[in-house]
């Protein structure tokens, strides 16, 4: 279990320096303010159906659905980023697009083999959280750009 929980570990760490570090630093312009927070929802469907559907082949094919949606839609700012990122955030980005998939592919091996409920819980309540702090966060506090 340990080795499925690594991917989101590593998105984590990685998803906390874009957002603490760089995305602070920069500020984020309007379209970002509302585009990220549409990002976490596309990751939020995929852990909610995942906690919400048992595992079945036809469901696999739907969550499949569902991740290749959001792996296609969290790439959608980059023509844009790269005249507001500097290259490390573009590399980080790029890390993360490696990660997203990584990430799926471990969650629905926990469904499948249905090692850990709890987790299958955890993630949509994470990406709820993290979702909600983007919007206040960048609402109310954070410098736009």
């Amino acid at each position: 279990m340990a080795l499925m929980i690594t991917p989101f570990l590593f998105q984590g760490i990685a998803m906390f320096f874009d957002e603490l570090y760089f995305h602070r630093k920069r500020g984020l312009p309007r379209w970002e303010q509302l585009g990220h927070p549409l990002d976490s929802l596309s990751v939020l469907v995929c852990y909610l159906f995942l906690y919400l559907v048992p595992y079945t082949d036809s469901n696999l094919k739907i969550y499949i659905g569902l991740c290749a949606f959001s792996c296609l839609f969290i790439t959608k700012d980059e023509f844009i980023h790269t005249q507001h990122c500097e290259a490390r955030e573009n590399w980080l980005h790029a890390v993360l697009f490696v990660l997203h998939p990584i990430a799926f592919l471990a969650a629905a091996i926990i469904w499948r083999e249905g090692l850990s409920p709890v987790f299958l819980l955890a993630q949509p309540i994470v990406i709820a959280l993290f979702m909600s702090y983007q919007i206040i966060y960048w609402r109310f506090y954070g410098k736009s750009k």
